[in-house]
């Protein structure tokens, strides 16, 4: 077969010329005519700003020479470039790739993919009026390198489970997000400080809270064509105490039994004057706790506060029997866990 030479434009390496002079394009193979040589392949990956009529020129194209193409690699620079592509071409996001591949397992992708790892403007975490702005390519190790006020101590600990040192490196907040598993580490933290979500497409920008994003088990309200591209959290309690606490069947690499964080913030007086827990693992998705939320408002902000917490304010989970633990198991233990994060955020040993 020879030795594979690209022949793409960088970054957007979905063609390979063989020395026998044929173009493979992903699993197919295809022999290109004489007069389209590299400039289509340049013409395809580079010019995103009329992505539309570049990509109908190549379907047509492709299906008048070729007989049709498989699915493409393509890697926009901005974002106006990725929503642009997205909008004409379609196909699945990659971020980090930390669950893109793994999904796949032995299969290719279907459909093109867009990769948005050069995207610089969504990564990255500033401060804003009245908040900090955390872009949606955001890796979990610079959120737990990053100097943020002391509610944010509960999403470092959770950014710190979220697998592997390697996986950390990688994986995204957007993506842990979007991917919208219930045990998602960094959803609890996140919903305990009334996180906004900042969508991107070609029609423009929306914003939608946290809770409201996440629609259940492995489901968001991202339309087609839209990218995550950052979180956005108010900073109403930016000195409030924070813990994030979770329960597995080891100490590392693992899928969460239960896992809560919790937010408390004591008046002048000593006292709560403003509490948020939120548990994850045991519903379709992360749940707050907001009858316990409010009856923990007024009470002494110090040891012992974790003793007001009682099995009804759990009523609203909804956990499952499965490999990891029975349904009863999980919300025993959602209960010890909620104690011993409110605990802790109030200094308690």
């Amino acid at each position: 077969m020879g030795r594979a030479i690209p022949v793409a434009a960088p970054g957007c390496r979905h063609a390979i010329s063989l020395s026998d002079g044929r173009i493979r394009l992903q699993e197919h193979a295809y022999r290109w005519p004489k007069w389209w040589g590299l400039q289509g392949s340049f013409l395809v990956c580079r010019l995103y700003k009329a992505a539309g009529f570049v990509y109908k020129l190549w379907k047509w194209c492709a299906a008048r020479c070729f007989g049709g193409f498989g699915p493409l690699y393509l890697k926009p620079k901005t974002l106006d470039e990725a929503v642009s592509v997205l909008a004409s071409t379609g196909g699945q996001i990659l971020a980090g790739g930390t669950d893109f591949y793994p999904a796949l397992g032995e299969r290719l992708p279907r459909g093109n993919v867009v990769d948005i790892t050069a995207v610089r403007e969504i990564r990255g975490i500033s401060r804003e009026a009245g908040g900090i702005r955390i872009g949606g390519s955001t890796t979990w190790t610079e959120v737990i390198r990053a100097l943020l006020p002391r509610c944010f101590d509960a999403l470092k600990a959770a950014a710190r489970e979220v697998g592997s040192v390697q996986i950390q490196n990688r994986g995204t907040v957007a993506g842990n997000l979007c991917n919208a598993s219930p045990a998602a580490d960094g959803v609890p933290p996140l919903l305990a400080l009334d996180a906004v979500v900042e969508l991107a497409s070609a029609a423009g920008r929306r914003r939608l809270p946290l809770a409201e994003f996440l629609a259940g088990n492995r489901k968001t309200l991202r339309r087609p064509g839209e990218i995550l591209t950052a979180v956005l959290v108010p900073l109403r309690i930016e000195n409030a105490a924070s813990a994030f606490l979770k329960l597995g069947a080891r100490r590392y690499l693992v899928i969460s039994i239960s896992m809560v964080a919790a937010v408390v913030q004591p008046d002048d007086a000593g006292r709560v004057a403003e509490a948020r827990v939120a548990v994850g693992s045991c519903s379709a998705k992360a749940q707050r706790l907001f009858e316990l939320e409010r009856a923990l408002v007024g009470l002494p902000s110090k040891a012992g506060l974790g003793a007001a917490v009682r099995a009804e304010h759990l009523a609203g989970l909804s956990p499952i029997d499965d490999v990891r633990a029975t349904a009863d198991y999980r919300r025993d233990a959602s209960l010890t866990l909620v104690q011993r994060a409110l605990e802790s955020c109030v200094g308690a040993p």
